[in-house]
C-alpha cells in the first residue's frame, strides 16, 4: 500500500533552508487603498514566518504585515495602505524567515517587486 500525504508527489516538502517564494500576486481594489496580497511558497516541512513591507515612491512605509508560522504554502491577506494619496511607484518586499524565542531570526528568501497603483486589477510576479 502506497499512502500519499501530499497532493503532488513531485513537490515534496522542503527543509527550512530550501523554502522559497514562487509567486507574489496583488489584487488592487477599486479604492486603490486596499490590496489582496497572495503568496505561493514551495511546500515546507516546518512552518515559516513571513514579513511583508510596502514602501511608497518616497521610500516611506506604506504598509506592513507579519504572518507567524504560516500553515499553508498558498494564502492571501488584505493590506491597507497608509498613504493619504497615491505615491507611485510602490515597492513590496516579502521575507520568509524562521525564528523562535530561543534562536535568532534566519531569513531564507527575500523577494522585492515594484508596482504602480494606477487602476484596480491583478498583478502577478513569478520567481
Amino acid at each position: 500500500m502506497d499512502i500519499q500525504f501530499f497532493d503532488n508527489p513531485l513537490q515534496n516538502p522542503k527543509s527550512r533552508e530550501d523554502v522559497r517564494i514562487k509567486q507574489i500576486g496583488l489584487f488592487v481594489y477599486d479604492d486603490l487603498r486596499r490590496m489582496a496580497v497572495g503568496l505561493e511558497l514551495t511546500p515546507f516541512l516546518e512552518r515559516p514566518s513571513i514579513e511583508i513591507n510596502i514602501t511608497n515612491g518616497k521610500a516611506e512605509p506604506a504598509g506592513s504585515l507579519n504572518v507567524i508560522e504560516n500553515l499553508s504554502p498558498n494564502f492571501s491577506l488584505t493590506m491597507h495602505l497608509r498613504d493619504a494619496e497615491t505615491i507611485n511607484p510602490y515597492q513590496l518586499t516579502a521575507i520568509i524567515y524562521y525564528a523562535t524565542p530561543e534562536t535568532e531570526r534566519v531569513d531564507v528568501d527575500i523577494q522585492t517587486v515594484q508596482f504602480a497603483l494606477e487602476q484596480p486589477g491583478e498583478m502577478r510576479f513569478t520567481f
